[in-house]
């Protein structure tokens, strides 16, 4: 996978660097992301800080084309990139707003209540209404950044969980990846289905092409995935984006079939209005009611992790219709077909 472009001056400086023998970095590119404390909702759209941690993470799932593996602990890269998280999770802070305190054994219908109560934009119910084949591959070369490695990130938080949410998370994971069987794996799902819609399936062949809130939004799991302090988030993360998965993946589905998908471009879909009305139960009661159960210190984490996912998810769909209503594209470059 290729360095993408730089797109501002922190984000090409390190893959300038990246393209080097690990060093040391400076912080002179990034000199504003520390000294400027008026961090705003903006943070979550800035197109340098957005690529920026996104190239920084890749280095902890599969890497990139030609760079020294030693930079994924280089100390000065960690440093800089601490600086850019602090940002990003400033942004979080001030557009979820404050979490409510809750008691341990009311996480689960709290959750439910959050989930009940978002109202955002659809993006599934206009592709199901009346999106067409182009807005349909438009779609899916937004959401593949993160469905070609799906299950990857909420990964991170199996070592970091004992018990009963352990293994609820681990019930979740084994869906994921297909019970060990690649053609069931739902990354490779997704591939059949960008395959059928003449997309490049290359893993994050569109990163250069989508803007920085979809980078946002996989950044996010990340920065939960990557740091033991916000297991808790990490799984009600994962919990808010199951509980509001089945409904919409049937409208992905039916709205393929309607442009004339065969099963095996609809299967992904289909494969996701079964598994996550399961998911849903699993995710909340036996996953994050038992982790707060186990941790109760923790709990407003959960919400604070399921409260980000669903308003990213916002910031996201809002970006897409809206494009679509002005009659543009919601990517910064065009999709490359006939792969």
């Amino acid at each position: 996978m290729r360095l993408p472009v730089g797109r501002g001056p922190a984000s090409a400086m390190l893959v300038e660097a990246l393209s080097g023998v690990p060093g040391r970095l400076s912080f002179d590119a990034v000199e504003g992301w520390r000294t400027d404390e008026s961090v705003d909702v903006a943070a979550i759209g800035d197109e340098d800080l957005q690529l920026f941690l996104f190239v920084c993470y890749e280095l902890h799932y599969r890497g990139w084309d030609g760079v020294d593996e030693r930079w994924e602990w280089e100390p000065s890269l960690l440093a800089v990139r601490a600086v850019a998280e602090h940002r990003f999770e400033s942004a979080l802070r001030r557009v979820v707003g404050p979490v409510p305190a809750v008691e341990a054994d009311d996480v689960p219908s709290t959750l439910g209540t959050l989930v009940a109560d978002d109202d955002g934009p659809s993006i599934a119910a206009e592709l199901h209404r009346r999106g067409d084949l182009e807005r349909f591959r438009e779609f899916v070369a937004q959401r593949s950044v993160y469905h070609l490695k799906e299950a990857d990130p909420h990964s991170w938080g199996i070592p970091r969980l004992d018990g009963p949410a352990k293994a609820a998370l681990v019930e979740i994971q084994m869906d994921e990846y297909g019970r060990g069987q690649l053609p069931r794996m739902h990354a490779e799902l997704f591939r059949d289905t960008m395959r059928w819609l003449g997309l490049d399936t290359g893993y994050h062949a569109y990163v250069d092409s989508v803007p920085a809130v979809t980078l946002a939004a996989n950044n996010l799991i990340s920065l939960f995935g990557l740091h033991r302090r916000w297991r808790g988030a990490l799984l009600g993360h994962l919990a808010a984006f199951e509980m509001t998965s089945s409904l919409p993946n049937r409208r992905y589905g039916d709205a393929l079939r309607r442009l004339g998908g065969p099963p095996e471009a609809t299967r992904f879909y289909d494969e996701h209005v079964v598994a996550d009305a399961v998911h849903e139960q699993i995710a909340a009661y036996d996953l994050c009611g038992s982790f707060a159960a186990a941790e109760p210190a923790r709990a407003a984490d959960v919400l604070f992790g399921a409260a980000c996912c669903l308003t990213l998810d916002r910031l996201v769909a809002e970006h897409v219709l809206t494009s679509w209503a002005q009659q543009r594209s919601s990517l910064r470059l065009p999709i490359a077909l006939g792969h």
